[in-house]
C-alpha cells in the first residue's frame, strides 16, 4: 500500500524496525525538549501529515520500551487518525512514573500501525442471537 505523506520535520520517515514489524516509531518534532512531569501530559508534534486511503485508520500506539522503563504511555490508546485527517500527526503522551522525563527531538515516542477498518450500517432488533458465551463479561470465563 502507497501513503501520501508529508514531512516538516528534521526527521526520516516513519520506517518497520523489523520485516515483520506491524507499527512504525513516531519521532518527536520540537524545536526545544519537553519535560513531562510525573501525572502530567502533553500532545507531542511529530511533523508528518498523511492522506490516508478510504477504508483504514492510523493507530497510535504506546512503544513498550518506553512504557517499562520510563511509565511513558500513550493515554487514549490506541488513538485513532481517521482516513479524512489532514492535520499534523501528534501524539498525546502522560507520565506514569514518580520521575520527570525529558522528551528531544527526534526521540521516539509512539508507534504508528495502519489498519484496515469496515463500516457498518445498525440493524435494529429486540432480540441477539444464542451464544456460548452469553452475556458472561468480565472475567467470567474463570481464566487468569
Amino acid at each position: 500500500m502507497t501513503i501520501k505523506i508529508i514531512n516538516r520535520s528534521q526527521h526520516e520517515l516513519p520506517e518497520f524496525a523489523t520485516p515483520l514489524s506491524a507499527g512504525m516509531d513516531l519521532r518527536a518534532s520540537l524545536v526545544a525538549d519537553v519535560v513531562l512531569k510525573p501525572s502530567a501530559r502533553c500532545l507531542i508534534p511529530t511533523g508528518l501529515f498523511m492522506a490516508l486511503p478510504s477504508g483504514f485508520e492510523a493507530q497510535i500506539r504506546p512503544r513498550s520500551g518506553l512504557a517499562f522503563k520510563h511509565g511513558i504511555t500513550v493515554l487514549n490508546a490506541p488513538g485513532t487518525i481517521d482516513a479524512d485527517y489532514r492535520g499534523e500527526i501528534k501524539v498525546l503522551l502522560i507520565n506514569l512514573s514518580t520521575e520527570p522525563f525529558v522528551i528531544k527531538d527526534g526521540e521516539r515516542i509512539a508507534q504508528l500501525v495502519v489498519a484496515r477498518y469496515e463500516s457498518i450500517t445498525w440493524e435494529l432488533s429486540d432480540t441477539l442471537d444464542e451464544s456460548q458465551r452469553g452475556e458472561g463479561g468480565f472475567g467470567s470465563t474463570g481464566k487468569i
